[in-house]
């Protein structure tokens, strides 16, 4: 530690100055960018152990607007997850160990870190704005880079869409962390929904799947519910999830997606009527039927038309692009049920 210490004697001109980055112009204005609560949120790292805790689970590097500032978070990360001591020395040693320590502004800046602040009492505040300062940054990266690839005339809008999608919903799923649940608000939240249970006695509290024996039993599929289908081959599974989707969209009049990836939509729809009219499916296939029975089956398809059941059999379907349908679906349509026909093949 005395080399390190002999660095802070030498460190006399603030070299952050001269190494700190020049914010870019994005549209004639600066980026959203936090750099002092930056220089908080680090600083309290070093003086506070239990700052650290608190601030990886919000912040990672990137996050940070200053390359410094990254380097600095990522030895304290470091040091953070080989369970040594975090301060001013060890946080410089760390970084003149990866020849990073003049990169930052020497031994002065680290430093000046500790120095701004007296605690790290409001660390988590601080880092949740540097976050929506990130945020900020990556919403505007994202637009800027829609817009220049929209005015491409070679440019596959579809594709585009998918992109920017899929980028927007990246942003979402990297920064937005839920946190830990305690235990006193998990019980109260499930005491009231045993409350709710007995209140409504007799009443289906979830979404019923039109078998009564298996509503008594699970007393309707409830939100949040992950429902594996499994059996062996030609066994029923797509007949029977079709069936129950078919229940909760025209018995109880709840919206339902239905995802494909093995059978067109016009087959599945094919199985319904079949189904629904009580015809066998391969005469339907044929055309072959007789006159009453072109009657019986307009009669009877008259639910499935009114039905609010949506089916995409798009194949080889991403995990992402099934995300993005479903919740424009849920904001459009609030549906309450999602069905995969099947999970292997995506």
């Amino acid at each position: 530690m005395e080399d390190v210490k002999k660095e802070f004697r030498k460190s006399a001109v603030p070299k952050s100055l001269t190494t700190s980055v020049q914010p870019a112009y994005e549209h004639g204005k600066v980026p959203p960018q936090a750099i002092d609560l930056e220089e908080a949120v680090l600083g309290a790292m070093m003086i506070e152990k239990d700052a650290v805790s608190a601030v990886i689970d919000i912040l990672s590097a990137k996050v940070f607007y200053k390359d410094s500032h990254q380097r600095i978070f990522t030895a304290i990360s470091e040091l953070f997850a080989e369970s040594e001591p975090i301060d001013i020395l060890t946080v410089t040693n760390k970084l003149k160990s990866k020849g990073e320590l003049e990169m930052v502004g020497g031994p002065y800046f680290i430093t000046m870190l500790t120095s701004r602040i007296a605690s790290g009492a409001n660390v988590e505040f601080h880092a949740r704005i540097v976050m929506q300062k990130h945020i900020q940054r990556e919403l505007i990266r994202i637009s800027s880079e829609t817009i220049k690839d929209a005015f491409e005339d070679t440019t596959d809008v579809f594709n585009l869409l998918d992109k920017a999608e899929q980028s927007l919903f990246s942003v979402s799923e990297t920064n937005l962390r839920r946190n830990f649940q305690d235990m006193p608000a998990l019980i109260r939240q499930a005491i009231i929904d045993i409350e709710h249970a007995r209140d409504g006695e007799g009443q289906m509290r979830g979404v019923a799947s039109g078998y009564t024996a298996l509503d008594r039993i699970t007393s309707g599929w409830q939100k949040s519910d992950l429902i594996i289908l499994a059996a062996r081959p030609s066994m029923g599974k797509t007949a029977f999830a079709l069936n129950m989707a078919r229940n909760v969209a025209v018995m109880f009049n709840k919206p339902v997606a239905f995802f494909s990836l093995e059978m067109s939509a016009v087959q599945l729809v094919t199985r319904l009527i079949s189904s629904e009219s009580e015809l066998r499916s391969d005469k339907l296939k044929r055309g072959d039927l007789a006159s009453y029975e072109w009657q019986q089956l307009t009669d009877k398809i008259s639910n499935l038309v009114d039905a609010k059941m949506f089916i995409d059999d798009t194949p080889a379907l991403s995990i992402f692009e099934l995300r993005a349908k479903c919740r424009r679906l849920k904001q459009q349509h609030d549906i309450q049920m999602v069905f995969i026909d099947y999970l292997q093949l995506m």
